[in-house]
């Protein structure tokens, strides 16, 4: 964590202060669920559990992409992290049908 600021002198910058400590909670939060979902479609895909990844994957893009649209992530971050777990569900529903 970063270390406390000096004081504020001003009205506007005591709020600014305030306002920036509540959104980087909120962000830290969605942040860490993004993590979350993206371990829980590795570790379905890593098992080899096809409907378990799947249902996983729905949850991950579904979490991703909310995040993107608050300004959470970045876009293009939200497409790479997005089309890298879609390509390894794809391989496993590849490997199960050989």
């Amino acid at each position: 964590m970063a270390a406390k600021s000096a004081p504020k002198k001003n009205l506007s910058a005591i709020k600014r202060d305030r306002q920036s400590e509540k959104r980087n909670e909120r962000n830290r939060t969605e942040r860490t669920k993004i993590r979350g979902v993206v371990k829980m479609v590795e570790a379905s895909v890593k098992a080899s559990e096809k409907d378990a990844s799947a249902s996983a994957l729905q949850k991950a893009i579904k979490t991703i992409s909310s995040a993107k649209s608050k300004g959470i992530i970045h876009k293009n971050t939200a497409a790479r992290k997005i089309s890298r777990l879609t390509r390894k569900v794809n391989a496993l529903s590849k490997t199960a049908e050989a």
